[in-house]
């Protein structure tokens, strides 16, 4: 199975270009679900078709969904939702309303997540493509199956233990319910299933992430802290879109200005993005909406490709032996050495980048190794580990 994730700045168009590609890969005789984890959906703009948060099918090969926490709540969450609103409703909130509320925030993303291990699981479809929310969500959506195993192993045991002691005790003196064993059953088989996630998303030979991009200067920005990020992951970006291209012949002067701007910045994503695969599609002189425009999309993406093919292939993180030392190499491009923080236990460093942050499991081989020090080199953190002197 091929999982390709489309992310970027809100506005860009990704959803218009997964919908493309999507098409593209269907057209090309891959059974195709492109999947929509934004919660102001417009998929269904896109393809001119009503879809819901079952899959449906638009045309040959290729199917649509949109996905809604609600429904998702209803169907395998419903003894945390209710729980939820229980404990709501004793704050004296109104039902409806604490029905409403008990659905948290980001719940999209982890049905998303669900969703994206059913597929990889049954494998129901050749590929996936995913219409991710604007990149601050997809990095959250990301750092899910982490936060989910962190969770799973370090604090979920002590919590269901410690709350099967108190409960007889602390019930009947208090006027809130206390979550039962029911509860935490859900919760571990929720907690489990985010992090078998994990071994999905991290294989970069199954999931890759596309970055939509605007020749405009935040929108840029926005990308390259997205690159930044999404390395320290470990996942791969494997290409760029650059949309909404101004043709070079418009030669009136409001154009004209305008054009100069993206010059200027499509160089900079040059630049920035090399050596990526960065690939360009034009302003159209009509909206792109259904299958006719979202096909002549796809032409000006990809011609001749299949865009299911891997069309970058580098490894985020390496491990190299230097001489006695051995050198964990992590991809930072635009990380910036002031910005980093590092932190290590036993078996795991702790890479904190901006408000990001990343644990990595070492490697077998630097388990017994110290930390000997760290530095950015060419858009690479270089941590050292051997034995002290």
């Amino acid at each position: 199975m091929r999982i390709i994730l489309y992310t970027g700045k809100g506005g860009v168009g990704k959803t218009t270009v997964a919908a493309a590609t999507a098409l593209r890969c269907a057209q090309r005789g891959h059974k195709t679900l492109v999947m929509s984890t934004d919660p102001a959906h417009s998929l269904g703009d896109a393809l001119e078709t009503r879809i819901g948060p079952e899959a449906v099918k638009i045309t040959d090969n290729l199917y649509a969904q949109e996905v809604e926490a609600l429904h998702e709540i209803e169907k395998h969450w419903s003894v945390i939702h209710s729980y939820m609103a229980q404990l709501l409703a004793t704050q004296g909130l109104g039902e409806i309303v604490a029905e409403e509320i008990a659905t948290p925030p980001g719940m999209e993303e982890i049905a998303s997540l669900m969703w994206i291990r059913q597929y990889a699981k049954t494998k129901e479809y050749e590929v996936l493509v995913v219409d991710c929310a604007p990149t601050g969500e997809t990095l959250q959506l990301l750092s899910f199956p982490e936060a989910a195993r962190w969770w799973l192993d370090k604090i979920f045991p002590w919590e269901r233990r410690a709350m099967k002691v108190a409960r007889p005790v602390l019930q009947p003196l208090i006027d809130v319910p206390l979550p039962g064993d029911e509860i935490f059953e859900s919760a571990k088989e929720l907690l489990t299933g985010l992090d078998s996630m994990r071994s999905i998303l991290s294989d970069t030979s199954i999931t890759t992430v596309r970055l939509v991009l605007n020749l405009e200067n935040m929108v840029i920005k926005e990308a390259k802290r997205a690159y930044t990020y999404l390395s320290l992951f470990g996942y791969i970006t494997d290409a760029v879109i650059v949309n909404r291209v101004l043709p070079q012949n418009l030669t009136e002067d409001f154009f004209a200005g305008w054009i100069r701007v993206q010059k200027r910045y499509e160089e900079e994503v040059e630049r920035a993005f090399s050596p990526l695969p960065i690939l360009h599609v034009p302003l159209f002189e009509e909206e792109v909406t259904g299958i006719r425009m979202l096909s002549r999309m796809a032409n000006e993406i990809y011609g001749d490709r299949d865009p299911a093919d891997r069309m970058f292939r580098d490894q985020p993180h390496k491990v190299e032996k230097h001489g006695d030392e051995y050198i964990l190499r992590i991809k930072l491009p635009f990380a910036e050495k002031d910005e980093i923080q590092l932190a290590r236990d036993e078996s795991e460093l702790f890479v904190t980048v901006g408000g990001q942050r990343h644990d990595i499991s070492l490697p077998r081989v630097l388990l017994d190794k110290q930390t000997l020090g760290a530095k950015l080199e060419g858009g690479e953190l270089w941590i050292r580990f051997g034995k002290l002197a």
